[in-house]
């Protein structure tokens, strides 16, 4: 199973010069970039550990390649995505965000029904790395 998250999710992962090319878009709109990553890629948790602090005011990809590149090295098991930020409107909002690093194996999610009285359901998604210690690869 593949994670879909973010812009680009159904592609192919992007090469490190795709990835470059939209660094480049962002920062030709004077969007802010900022590098995450985490090891619990569930849905709901939109809350990722971040890389640093958020890259501002950047004018040349190569630095917010360094730093994808650093994050990357140090969690080699775990999701990292990029995000650019707009500020235009005077507010923060996610103008671009996708996945640039995936573990070697992606978890399985499985959905859960439970049945209840009146013929109500209700469903849950469970991540089966959560049956294992956070943190553990």
């Amino acid at each position: 199973m593949r994670l879909t998250q973010g812009t680009f999710s159904f592609l192919p992962d992007l090469s490190d010069e795709q990835i470059r090319a939209q660094v480049e878009y962002a920062l030709e709109r004077g969007w802010s970039i900022s590098i995450e990553y985490t090891d619990d890629p569930h849905p709901r948790n939109v809350y990722w550990n971040m890389w640093g602090t958020p890259i501002f005011d950047v004018k040349d990809a190569a630095a917010v390649m360094l730093e994808l590149e650093r994050c990357r090295k140090a969690f080699p098991g775990n999701y990292v995505r990029l995000s650019a930020y707009d500020r235009s409107k005077g507010r923060q909002t996610t103008a671009l965000s996708f996945i640039v690093n995936r573990p070697a194996e992606e978890p399985d999610f499985t959905l859960e029904r439970t049945d209840f009285t009146d013929r109500q359901m209700k469903y849950r998604l469970r991540l089966h790395a959560a049956d294992h210690a956070t943190g553990a690869q």
